[in-house]
């Protein structure tokens, strides 16, 4: 089954290939890969405030240049000190307009800034995850996956990416940002709802 993975993020291409790695019949595609060019439309395909919206938003998109079974997720962080923020918009938390290393940057500052003085016992948070799916002849599926942590006072860890220096995982004992590739993979938001989609395939290990 060749499958089109909806994302222009390098980082999220190769987790996603290494937690679904040990499938023997599943080919994954990149955006590049599958000829398909960046387009200014694509900025504005994540208006919504679910991530489930989001999530297909961007499958149907992309099944539609592409005709090729598609998946895209929607990913964020809940803060529950804030109400759920940063959610659907945790890619672009903080001020500005960086992109890449820098904007992961400001949005851990960011955070950092707007959880000053929060208590350690009131800095949980979760990782959500959803996965949609569009393929020809069936019905849109989506998959959820989600984490509980807390925010850390400080960022610890190279690892990973986005907000994974500060997410502290009590089932690791460290955040995101220390945890093994493999480790993160296991426990993960994201870990979880592309295991779903991968049961719901039917793919075989390999």
């Amino acid at each position: 089954m060749r499958l089109l993975v909806a994302t222009r993020s390098t980082h999220k291409l190769e987790e996603i290939r290494s937690i679904l790695a040990h499938l023997a019949d599943v080919e994954l595609l990149g955006l590049d890969e599958a000829g398909i060019p960046f387009a200014e439309e694509e900025a504005g395909l994540e208006p919504y405030d679910t991530f489930e919206e989001n999530a297909l938003s961007k499958a149907h998109y992309f099944h539609r240049r592409s005709g090729l079974p598609t998946v895209s997720d929607d990913s964020g962080l809940a803060v529950d000190a804030l109400g759920g923020a940063p959610g659907v918009r945790s890619k672009r938390f903080a001020p500005g307009d960086a992109t890449g290393l820098i904007r992961d940057r400001a949005n851990n500052d960011h955070l950092l800034d707007r959880l000053r003085g929060i208590p350690e016992s009131e800095r949980t948070a979760r990782y959500v995850c959803v996965v949609a799916l569009v393929e020809e002849g069936s019905s849109p599926r989506t998959f959820r996956g989600e984490v509980e942590g807390r925010i850390a006072e400080a960022p610890s860890g190279e690892g990973g990416f986005g907000y994974d220096p500060l997410f502290h995982v009590p089932e690791l004992g460290r955040t995101f940002g220390d945890a093994t590739a493999e480790e993160k993979h296991a426990r993960s938001h994201r870990g979880r709802a592309f295991r779903a989609l991968a049961d719901a395939l039917g793919a075989t290990d390999g």
